[in-house]
């Protein structure tokens, strides 16, 4: 049987080669590598407006034309979830960061010292990030409103083609991107403090993800009278089917399968599970939101809480409806990197690497967490049922 060469392996191995070639290849060889990055990068700009747009549109309509209170219930606690995980990652990580990152702050070369591309080709995006998701979200609840029927199928094709775009384009296409990133890297002579942070991150972030776990099922177990640790352990299987798959939505027959363990009912459990897929997003929260503080410090950025808290909000927006394949949710969060955090090229690049390097703790997580916001809303419900 042919064995798939998953979108990991092919990261780690660009993130091999770039090196290697940083340290011997000739600088012609690096040149048409960062030739590659400038018009790739060119096309990353042009996209993520319409990458935004094309997902959270038809998403926000798919979730009004479901309206209901178990929906809101579920909509309220996926997005609750989501936001605890970001702004709990942000506090740890301004706390341990500094010490954990010192050191290790990334210099860029002096003009005239940096390698520059052969040619680069401008492709300015249709509109701008905050434009793109305003419309969204104007045209989203516009929908569930209306109840259009028309619009909605248009939108519907219009999100196929930028999956179809992710997929078969930019995936394929980011390990040369990420390899150019690192060969630029290691020729500048900073490849092994950034290489450094990946391990320590990975570290914190795995941490961190066991904390949030816990967290949210001694929620669901103060919610339905239930031992938290059994009830964790039953989902168990989820999170290691999720590691494999790297996707939420590939795990979703395993994760309803355990949510039923968890002794929800099936008709809710069928409701739940599959929106959670979508909308409960505090693994990917909890990975962004850390690699944008250690990279924004690697870079020597103070970025302001303000400006992070109105990231974290936003972002848990937008990663909603971002498709079910690997590296998904950062493909949707670039916008807001660039257009709030400032975040250039390289900085894009080191925060797609090191994302899709811990792709699976962050997918395991999210499913993971859906069985314990399954477990509140049964809760919720069945007390609800039994009020006179």
């Amino acid at each position: 049987m042919k064995r798939k060469f998953g979108l990991l392996p092919r990261v780690v191995l660009a993130i091999v080669l770039g090196i290697v070639g940083g340290l011997f290849l000739p600088g012609w060889v690096a040149r048409a590598a960062l030739t590659f990055n400038a018009v790739f990068g060119q096309f990353l700009e042009f996209v993520i407006p319409l990458l935004i747009f094309g997902l959270v549109a038809p998403g926000i309509a798919d979730l009004g034309r479901s309206a209901g209170r178990l929906l809101a219930l579920t909509a309220a606690l996926a997005y609750g979830f989501t936001l605890i995980s970001g702004f709990g990652t942000y506090f740890v990580g301004r706390a341990l960061f500094p010490s954990l990152l010192a050191g290790s702050e990334m210099v860029l070369p002096e003009e005239g010292e940096a390698l520059t591309p052969y040619f680069t080709l401008a492709i300015p995006p249709v509109m701008g990030v905050m434009s793109a998701l305003v419309l969204a979200f104007v045209l989203g609840l516009g929908m569930a409103a209306t109840g259009s029927v028309t619009l909605k199928g248009a939108l519907d094709d219009f999100k196929r083609i930028i999956e179809r775009v992710i997929a078969r384009v930019i995936l394929p296409l980011l390990p040369l991107y990420i390899f150019g990133i690192f060969l630029s890297i290691t020729r500048s002579g900073q490849v092994a403090g950034v290489l450094g942070v990946f391990v320590k991150l990975i570290v914190v972030i795995f941490v961190l993800t066991v904390a949030l776990l816990l967290f949210q099922f001694s929620v669901a177990g103060l919610a339905s009278r239930r031992n938290p640790l059994r009830m964790l352990r039953t989902m168990l299987p989820a999170y290691v089917t999720a590691l494999g798959t790297q996707s939420s939505a590939a795990t979703i027959p395993v994760t309803l399968e355990r949510t039923l363990r968890l002794g929800v009912r099936p008709e809710l459990a069928s409701f739940v599970i599959p929106l959670c897929a979508t909308i409960h997003l505090s693994g990917s929260m909890m990975k962004i939101t850390a690699c944008a503080l250690a990279v924004s410090m690697l870079a020597g950025a103070e970025l302001p809480t303000a400006t992070f808290a109105g990231f974290i909000v936003l972002l848990g927006v937008t990663m909603v409806a971002a498709p079910g394949v690997p590296g998904g949710a950062i493909m949707a969060a670039l916008g807001l990197l660039e257009s709030m955090l400032g975040f250039d090229e390289t900085l894009c690049g080191l925060m797609i690497a090191t994302y899709i390097a811990m792709d699976s703790f962050g997918t395991a997580t999210n499913v993971t967490g859906d069985g314990a916001v399954a477990v509140i809303v049964d809760a919720v419900d069945r007390k609800r049922d039994r009020k006179p």
